[in-house]
This record gives C-alpha cells, structure tokens and sequence, in this order.
C-alpha cells in the first residue's frame, strides 16, 4: 500500500511525532508508536518515511511483517525484523555471537532458527521479551534503533505476548518500535489502546485525507499544481475514495487507463465518463496494467497470486519453469507498474502492492486452473524445503486445500498445529488444529481426524474454550465406526476426560475414562493404559470419597512406572506433578523434588505446558511455605503467555486468597469481582469455587455474616459439597467468622465438622484450621496437650506459614502453662516473625492467648490487648475491639473509650438517634440471639442488653422484638 506520489500528503503532525520519537531514542528514551488506520489509509507509507528518517539518523531498521498467506505462524513479524541482523554482517565490529546476551541467548532460539538449541522452547514470554529486547539494545547501542512491525492486526497471539513485553520496557532504552495496525477489532488494536491509556505509547490514528489534500495527491501523481486538476476529476476522486490516498491514485490511474482523462499540451482535461462501480474500476484497472506485461507476465503473476499476498522468487520460479532473466525481466516490469514491491527486508519474497491486486488475478482463474496452480505451487515447496519448517508447513497446507487435497491439506495442518503447541503457541495451535480438524472431517479421514483432535482437545481446554471440547464427543461416536483402533479411540476419550477434569466436571470425566478403560479391556495397550491412568488419578481426587487420595496416588504411582517403560514424557510429568501435590501432606522437600523432576522432564522433551504446570505447583508450595508470591507470579506470567487461561485464573485465586490472608481487603474484593465473572463466563468450575472460597474468607475476616453466607451459598451452586475446597471454606470462612464474633464455641463446632469432612472427603488444601487455629483454641481450652501439640507441629501442613503462626502461639500458651515464662514469650516473638504478613490473624492470635498469659504471669498481655483492640476498631470488627477492652478492665488496665463509628450506621438509623452501642446491639438482633448471647459478644450485661432494645424500640417504632429483629436482617440484607 505505498503511495506513489513524491511526497506524504496530509501526514505533517504525525510525521513530526515519529521524527521525535527517533531523537529521543538517540538520546536514550526509547518508545512505542502505533500507526493505526483503515486499509489504503497510508500506514505503509509512513512507516517507509520512518525507515527513511531513521537511516538518515544513522539509526539501524529492523523490519517484519505479519503473514497474510494461510493461518498466523508464531513469530513471524518478529524472525523477519531479527534475522535481518544475520544479513548485515558484524555490528560495529561485534559478532552477533559475541552479544551481551547473558543466559538469554538461548530463548531467541524460538525467533531465530540460526541460534536455536534444546533450550528454545523451554523458555517463557517474559524471559523470550526481554531477550529480544537485550538484543534490539546491544545491536542498536551506537546510534539506535528502529523496530517496524507492519500488519500487526494479523500478528499471531504468541508476536504479540512479545510485542507487549517491549512496549512495557522500551522507555529508558535506544529502541523505537513502529507498529502499523489496522482500525478492525483485534487483540493488536487492543493492545495499543492499552498502551497508551497507560502512557507508554503513542497512538497515531491516520484518518481520511481532506478534499484539498485529495486534490494535492492527485496533482502531485499527475505532476501538475493543485489548482490545475480538473475539477469534474477532483468531484468523482473525492467522492469515490473517501479520502483514501490508495484509492484516489488507484482510481486515478482506472481514469487514465481507460482514457477518461486524457494529457494536453495545456494540461489534463477529462473527456469520458468518470462514473464506475468503484470495485470494479479498481479491478479493471489492474488487470490493464497486468495485460500490458504480456501473457507470460500475466501467468506468473497468477501464479503468485495463487501463493498469496506474499510470495517467494524460488518458488514461483520452480512452478512456472521461467528462467532468471524472463523471472526478473517481469518482477521489475510489475514493480514499475506499481502493482508487486520488494517484500523488505526479506531476501527473496516480493508482494502485491495490495491485496486487490491479487483478488484481481485470482479474478480470471478458472477454478481448475486456480487448483491446478495451487497444487504446483505446493509440489514446489516442497521439494525445495522438504522439512518444511517455520512458514512453509501452514503455507503448503494452505496450498494443498486450495488444490482440493483436503486430507493432505488436514495432515500439514495438524503438523504445523503440534508445532506451534511443541513452541508453547497455544493461540496459533488452535488456529491451525481447527482446520485440520475440519478438513479431515470433511475427507473421512478417521486416523487423520484422531490425530488432530487428540491435540486440539488440551489446547482448547488450556485456553477455556470448554463448549467447544465437549462439542467433539459425539463425534467421537463417528470415529468409532470408521476402522479407528481401540487404542487411538481409548486415548481420545482420555483426552476429553482431562478436559472435564480441567472444567471441574468429575462426573463427565469418570464417565469418558470408563468408555476408555471399556475399549482397553478388550485391547490391551499398557502405554495408552498410562495416559488413562494419569487422568482418572486427576479425576479421581476431585471425586467425593474417603478413599480419594490414595486411590490417586495408587493410578499416579502406576501411570508413573509405566511412562517410564514406554518413554511417554507428559504423562511422566502428569504423575510426578500429582504425586508432588499428595506428598506435600507428608515433605515439602519430597514434593518439590518431585516437581524438581517433573520440571527437568519438560525442559528435557521440551514440553512447555508441562513445564508450566511444574512450575505454578513449585511456586504454590513456595506460597504455602513462606508466603511469597513471586514464583506464583512468575508462574502466572507464563501461562498467559502461553495462552493457558485455566493457569491464568487458578493462580488468581490464589492471589485473591492471599491479599484476604493479608488483609488487604479493597484489593482482593475488586480482584475477587473481576476473577469471578470471568471465571463463571468461562465455567471454570474449580477456579470458580476457589473465587467463592476467598471471598467467603474475605467477608468472614471482616465479620460480615450476611456477605459470607452469600458467597457460601454461591459456593454451594457450584458443587461445592464434596469439593476438596469444602474444608477450606468452611475453617477460613465460618470459622473465622464465629472469632471474629467472639464465639470461640462456634468456632471449635465448625473445625470439628471440617475435621469430619476431611475424614470423609480428604483434601490437598491444608489451611482450613486442623493445622493451625484449630491447634490454638484446643490448646486454649484444654482439649490439646503438649503431646497433641507436638504431633501437629511436626508435620509438614503444621509447618506452612499461615499455620505455622497459630502453632506457635499454642506453642507460646503451653511453655507458659509449663512455668517456662522466657521460652513463651521468645515464641511469640517468633510467631509474630511468621505472622508478620497476616495483619488480621496475627492480632486474632494477640488476642487469643492474651488470657492465656496474664492468667498464667507471663508475656505482655496489656500491651497485645490494646494493639488488637486498636486493630479490630480500626477495622470495624466491633466484638473482638469490644472483647479486647473487657479483657483490659479485668486486667485493671486503663481502656480508651470508643464511641466513633456513627458513619457505619445507616441513614435511617442515625436520622431516628440510634447510637453506636444501640446499632451494636442492632445488628445482632438480625441472627435472634437473646438478651445473654448479645452480651457476650460484646461484653456487656444483659440488663445493659435489654437497656439498648428498649431505646431501639421506641427510636425506630417497632413495638416488640420480633419486629427489631426483622428491621435489622432487612437492612443487613440490603447493605452493600
């Protein structure tokens, strides 16, 4: 889409834009452009000014563009832009070899085939950005650099996880990057509007040209002033181009091509009719041109356009049997008549100008001939790249089902698909599987068909797309009566039942695993057999059942063995990953062992989803261990590189989990709202009801009642009975709850029932309280000794940080009891270090074993007191502020008076003279406790109890209790 007239019409303020983005990278503030505007609008035009300006300032130009020929090839825009670097020689006296690339260098492996090793695919995006960014600043450190990426709206998922890498990171380098995309809904315009709203980029929207500038271009395309363009030709140009420059010179040329305007020795005048479908002007017009090459001009150039918008010289020479001088004789030929270009940077390829220009030809090939053609075209390929790597795999299997071989068309797809999964592209493996899949659909071909479903299923399951996996299981009806064996059929009801599995739907994956265990009974096939056994070990622990965890590790220890035998790798990596999360119940150090191997697997076989997995489960321990979240992080980077939504969300919630566990409450419930709708749209069941779980936490760390039962009640919608988050939810929900109440009964009630239902339902999740809270209340209250203590704080769930706080104050309260005063208090010293994250439970923990203390003469009581009494006010948990101070005046400490707080108390109220110890009182009234419940929870008489409901009564006019009560659930029900 270059422009051909002398100079850039109407473009001044955008020029002046990228002019001093280019001076400021000189100066070492690099950055981000986007050119972004309507085909024909001029994009490629500017860009090419941009290489000009950039040259001209002893910049070095990398330039790639995205394919338009057949499906996205992770990349692309990116190997086209790098490997341009190969062709230039040494940098400045530098090797490439001799780059300061670090441990980087590896990862370019993935982008450039020349540096590509074992190692390539085993790196992440992150880690892939930030090589390719280290070398665009090491080749580029003299004098700068431009990066151009053309086309970026038909860029694949994976150039754009990079892509948006560098546009995060380029600010204090010497790196300008200019991309040009279209004005169509696309992720790439998505990303640009991102950029700039955030402040690192520059969005320059390129729209129509004025009529005066239409007027320029046409003066300037007939050499002549504006004032002298015929008028009449002005009108139609203007009227029909919709100030399009593309449009105005193709259109302008149609004019002169079919002698409606016509050169006079006084200028041009128009003498026929300017008036013609625009459409096929633009189409007549071209095919005048392309005539004027003559037939064999006009057979070379069909037969690049049969290839596609871009095409390779050696190709098309070996289809046609033309030989160098007739090739280059017509390829300048076309270049002068403005309808191919040479495809720079890329040595070798030429395209058209635009993509009418193809259309055009294709236009006067009959659908023989275009096959005909189609099929040379891959016959050529083919014998010239017969491994077909990189591009020409998609582009031959685009060519194969142009030329009607659809089962050959299918197969190349497939191929080009585990390609691209094997990369960790799982956005293009999709997009490439999807078309396999439908052309062997289309051509019966059942083995063919097997093949690319059995690797679409997981990539659709990795990027969420559920409906669309379960879609294929009536066909695999079809499959099973087409000659497909046993095995391949076993192993596609597997793959569908490890999609359930990821849906969280148990029930339809035991139901796909007893069809693939049915098929193998009768065929024994023990390396099919493995891949059964590791996705019914899955299933089996999402199954309800007291027996869950051992039969998982049963099948895993199996899968295990027999992986080993036959060298299937991911199903390696699929047992050792399950056996590292049992095993954490008994060592940490056994379980990250266990990941370790299954991490070395992947890298090893490089299989990225797989080493994804390996590395989110790493991170998760880390998490339980010490709390950090960097390695999750990491983890979740990776997976949204990869394109895994699953990954993305699951760790989500653990990070909303987190910031409740720290008390960062704002954050996690605009981070909880944000996750959930996502994850519901999705049907993520598991990610759904960990969403659930957290915010049910959230709302019981508050002490809001109404909010958690809420959220438990969505919980229970989403199959939360028998789940493993079941004992999760209801000890860092329910239980909580009742402590943040003040009701250290309840709370021991509700640890005991998720006691029974891990018994019943064993679970993975070990901070629902049996390691931790629960230990400190029975140590409390008598009901553990130091021996119980002791058994508890020896194992690996007693030893994770969140527990670990609580062990050590139960641990604080016994060497107290024990008369042991300085090794009690250097225990809380350390439960404080461990609790240091945790600013709710740490002043929980405060209070608990503040009674503890006093009454046993050791510690600082006083002083605990009054920190968590200051805590809980502050954060409006009123029965445990209000415990806090009743213990004080027990211990005839001096207690600071609190009646602040009247902005909680509703409008109505407040309008009506309810005080804050009234609405205290109020809002117990919703849960029907008598006069003597009330009074406990905020420690006070019941005499001072039935005080308060008097004065409620007559301030709000309900007569009797049942009518208070009544007002107070109500308004608890409507609060926000």
């Amino acid at each position: 889409m270059r422009s051909r007239s002398r100079y850039i019409v109407g473009r001044d303020p955008q020029l002046r834009e990228i002019k001093q983005a280019l001076t400021d990278a000189g100066e070492g503030r690099g950055g981000v452009v986007f050119l972004v505007g309507e085909a024909g609008i001029g994009k490629s035009r500017l860009a090419a000014e941009a290489v000009g300006m950039a040259f001209g300032m002893g910049m070095r130009a990398l330039r790639g563009r995205s394919s338009t020929t057949g499906p996205t090839i992770p990349f692309r825009p990116l190997t086209e832009a790098l490997m341009s670097l190969f062709r230039s020689g040494p940098l400045d006296g530098t090797s490439l070899d001799d780059l300061p690339l670090g441990p980087y260098r590896p990862a370019l492996g993935r982008i450039i085939p020349d540096w590509s090793s074992d190692a390539q695919n085993n790196s992440s995006m992150v880690i892939l950005g930030e090589a390719v960014l280290r070398l665009l600043i090491a080749t580029g450190r003299e004098h700068g650099q431009l990066l151009l990426l053309e086309d970026l709206h038909d860029a694949d998922p994976e150039t754009l996880a990079v892509v948006e890498y560098l546009v995060d990171n380029l600010e204090y380098t010497n790196v300008v990057l200019l991309a040009t995309i279209r004005t169509e809904p696309c992720d790439a315009l998505d990303m640009a509007d991102s950029a700039r709203r955030r402040g690192v980029g520059t969005v320059l929207e390129l729209a129509p040209l004025t009529r005066p500038e239409v007027g320029a271009v046409i003066a300037a395309q007939l050499d002549t002033e504006p004032e002298l363009v015929p008028g009449a030709a002005l009108d139609r140009l203007w009227d029909d181009s919709s100030g399009s420059p593309f449009l105005v010179e193709e259109l302008l040329q149609g004019m002169i091509g079919s002698g409606a305007l016509v050169r006079f020795e006084d200028g041009w005048r128009v003498v026929g009719d300017l008036r013609s479908d625009v459409s096929t002007a633009l189409a007549r017009g071209i095919l005048r041109r392309i005539d004027r090459l003559g037939p064999q001009g006009l057979t070379l150039l069909s037969a690049a356009a049969v290839i596609g918008r871009r095409f390779p010289l050696t190709v098309l020479q070996r289809m046609t049997g033309i030989d160098d001088r007739g090739l280059l004789s017509h390829l300048h030929a076309g270049v002068a008549a403005q309808l191919v270009v040479p495809d720079e940077p890329a040595p070798d390829w030429y395209a058209f100008r635009h993509s009418l220009t193809a259309e055009a030809l294709l236009t006067q090939l009959t659908p023989g001939n275009r096959a005909t053609m189609a099929g040379r075209a891959a016959d050529a390929v083919q014998a010239l790249y017969p491994d077909l790597e990189g591009d020409w795999c998609p582009l031959v299997a685009e060519l194969r089902s142009q030329a009607g071989d659809d089962a050959e068309a299918g197969r190349l797809f497939t191929d080009a698909g585990l390609r691209a999964l094997a990369a960790g592209a799982i956005g293009s493996a999709i997009t490439l599987l999807s078309r396999a899949e439908r052309l062997l659909a289309a051509s019966q071909d059942a083995a063919g068909r097997s093949d690319a479903l059995e690797a679409l299923l997981p990539a659709l399951a990795e990027a969420g797309d559920f409906a669309r996996a379960f879609g294929f299981a009536e066909n695999l009806h079809t499959l099973g009566g087409s000659g497909l064996s046993a095995g391949r059929l076993a192993a596609l009801h597997t793959r569908l039942a490890k999609v359930a599995h990821t849906a969280g739907r148990w029930e339809d994956g035991n139901r796909q695993i007893a069809q693939a265990r049915s098929l193998l009974a009768a065929h024994p096939d023990e390396a099919c057999a493995a891949s059964t056994d590791v996705t019914a070990a899955y299933l089996a622990l999402d199954t309800p059942g007291p027996d869950r965890t051992q039969l998982a590790e049963k099948l895993a220890h199996s899968a295990l063995q027999a992986a080993q035998r036959h060298g299937l790798a991911t199903v390696a990596c699929q047992a050792l990953e399950l056996l590292a999360t049992l095993a954490r119940e008994r060592d940490f150090d056994e379980a990250t062992a266990l990941l370790e191997s299954a991490l070395q697997t992947a890298e090893q076989h490089q299989l990225p989803l797989q080493r994804m997995y390996a590395l989110t489960r790493i991170g998760g321990n880390y998490w339980l261990t010490e709390g950090a979240t960097a390695p999750l992080l990491a983890a979740r980077s990776e997976a949204q590189r990869l394109g895994s939504a699953t990954i993305v969300y699951t760790i989500d919630g653990i990070m909303i989990l987190d910031a409740v566990l720290r008390a960062e409450f704002t954050a996690a419930q605009q981070s909880a709202e944000e996750c959930l709708a996502v994850v519901q749209r999705l049907r993520l069941a598991p990610a759904t009801r960990y969403v659930l779980m957290a915010r049910a936490a959230l709302a019981a760390h508050r002490g809001d009642r109404p909010a958690m039962e809420s959220a438990l009640a969505a919980f229970a919608d989403w199959d939360g009975a028998g789940s493993q988050e079941e004992p999760l939810t209801r000890g860092l929900a329910r239980a909580f709850c009742a402590l943040t109440e003040e009701d250290r009964p309840g709370a021991v009630r509700e640890l005991r029932a998720v006691a029974d239902l891990e018994d019943t339902n064993p679970s993975t999740y070990y901070l629902s309280g049996r390691y931790g809270i629960g230990l400190l209340l029975d140590v409390l209250s008598g009901a553990a000794d130091r021996a119980a203590y002791e058994e508890i704080a020896a194992t690996a769930p007693g030893r994770m940080r969140w527990n670990r706080q609580f062990v050590l104050f139960a641990g604080a309260v016994l060497l107290g009891r024990e008369g042991r005063p300085e090794e009690a208090a250097a225990a809380v010293a350390e439960a404080l270090r461990a609790a240091a994250p945790y600013a709710t439970a740490l002043h929980l923990g405060l209070r608990l074993i503040a009674d503890a203390a006093y009454e046993d003469g050791w510690g600082e009581p006083v002083a605990w007191l009054r920190r968590a009494e200051e805590h809980f006010h502050q954060g409006g948990v009123t029965a445990v502020a209000g415990a806090c101070r009743a213990a004080l005046r027990r211990m005839g400490a001096p207690v600071q008076q609190r009646r602040s707080g009247s902005s909680t108390i509703p409008d109505v109220l407040r309008a009506q003279g309810v005080t804050v110890r009234e609405y205290e009182v109020f809002r117990l009234l919703a849960e029907r406790l008598g006069n003597k419940d009330i009074a406990d929870r905020l420690y006070i008489s019941p005499r001072t109890v039935e005080k308060h409901i008097a004065a409620l009564g007559t301030k709000t006019g309900r007569t009797n209790r049942a009518a208070l009560c009544e007002l107070s659930a109500s308004l608890a029900a409507s609060a926000p």
